[in-house]
């Protein structure tokens, strides 16, 4: 049977019971982590894994480095956007799908992250010398 098919941003994040997200058709396991989609403030992880997250794989229950497979970079509408899947480096369960985005808006640098295992997190940085949000009135 095809399992439904859902963007990250429409995830869940309640808490754990054992199950399975299933999103761009790659199961995520909300038992391999200590919380999920922890809220990362403006740390946007472009590749890496978020191990201080990592409990423990929930089928093989070991706690490991992760491999990262099917990685890609796409661009779209002047969005860059990789994705990558973390796996169990023993038993290669799927443990979440990460998602990076950035892209340049007006005088800006944005950059997005979502992951179950290393959480959502935003940030914008001027690519201006002088930040035009830091500047203060000289009166």
């Amino acid at each position: 049977m095809r399992q439904p098919y859902l963007s990250s941003r429409e995830v869940s994040s309640s808490r754990k019971c054992w199950r399975a997200f299933h999103v761009d058709l790659v199961a995520m396991c909300g038992d391999c982590v200590e919380k999920e989609y922890p809220n990362r403030g403006n740390t946007c992880l472009e590749n890496g894994s978020f191990l201080l997250n990592f409990t423990g794989c929930a089928v093989c229950s070991k706690r490991d480095f992760m491999l990262i497979t099917n990685k890609s970079l796409k661009e779209e509408d002047g969005e860059e956007i990789v994705t990558y899947d973390h796996l169990c480096k023993n038993c290669h369960h799927v443990i979440a799908r990460h998602e990076y985005t950035f892209s340049i808006m007006d005088e800006f640098q944005e950059y997005t992250m979502l992951c179950l295992l290393c959480g959502k997190a935003e940030d914008t940085i001027s690519i201006l010398p002088d930040d035009p949000r830091q500047m203060t009135l000289l009166f």
